[in-house]
């Protein structure tokens, strides 16, 4: 793979909560462009894991950059507008909204005239709407929504609840977005489709840290694995590395097999 610019790196990142160490000096990067996984048996640490990149949780030692800035103690609502998005395992969506609506809501970290000119509807703040509309028209369309674009996202079945979640964060403009288990519920013919749409993301040009517990999708689309045990990376590398590494395998499995 050509060398990409590093947008995420952890360097020796640790949280405790109380007595216990959830995360033990975890290190690795993802790079532009690039489909990283993040997988671990249960109580591996990978939530809080996620929880530490996106500011939902601060570390307790270690350092967490993102593009070359120390974010350790930003949260969510700052690291947000410098290019890190992301879904959560349980869907949170504006149940009286349209799939449309509910897009619309995260546009608002690109506008760029002041409040009063929106109230007052100035042609600038006219054509920002018009703008940002066409923004998330396109993003539902990208995940395979167009169908229901106005329908209330009450009435959506889970997996496209899980697709919808992905565009409205990626109406957020981010450089890097984190799914964790974004194929949770889905069947098999779903998570073909989230598949196709994780790749897409890549190809225009993001980049994915996927936190999946399903190593079919896992394999199937990330360029890189980092595996967790007990808090602690076992392995990083290649799906077909991974799949070989015994550490993992005892991890998953009890033993080799």
């Amino acid at each position: 793979m050509p060398e990409f610019e590093r947008l995420l790196t952890l360097r020796q990142v640790s949280k405790n909560f109380g007595g216990v160490q959830a995360v033990k000096n975890l290190s690795f990067d993802v790079c532009a462009h690039e489909i990283v996984g993040l997988i671990g048996p249960n109580g591996s640490g990978k939530s809080t894991s996620v929880n530490l990149i996106s500011g939902a949780v601060p570390p307790s030692s270690g350092e967490i950059v993102w593009r070359n800035q120390k974010v350790n103690h930003l949260p969510i609502s700052q690291r947000v507008p410098l290019g890190l998005a992301r879904t959560f395992q349980t869907t949170s969506l504006l149940a009286e909204f349209s799939v449309l609506d509910q897009v619309l809501t995260s546009c608002h970290t690109s506008y760029r005239v002041s409040p009063w000119r929106s109230i007052f509807r100035t042609k600038d703040a006219r054509a920002q709407d018009a703008e940002q509309l066409a923004k998330a028209q396109e993003l539902v369309e990208f995940v395979g929504l167009g169908e229901v674009m106005n329908d209330p996202t009450s009435t959506i079945s889970s997996a496209q609840q899980r697709l919808l979640m992905i565009a409205t964060a990626m109406a957020c403009d981010p450089r890097l977005i984190l799914l964790d288990e974004p194929a949770a519920g889905m069947v098999a013919k779903e998570r073909k489709e989230l598949a196709e749409v994780i790749l897409r993301i890549r190809a225009r040009g993001l980049a994915v840290l996927v936190i999946e517990h399903h190593m079919g999708l896992i394999m199937e689309v990330c360029d890189r694995i980092v595996v967790l045990n007990f808090g602690e990376k076992i392995a990083e590398g290649k799906p077909a590395e991974i799949q070989r590494d015994t550490a993992v395998i005892e991890a998953y499995l009890g033993g080799v097999h």
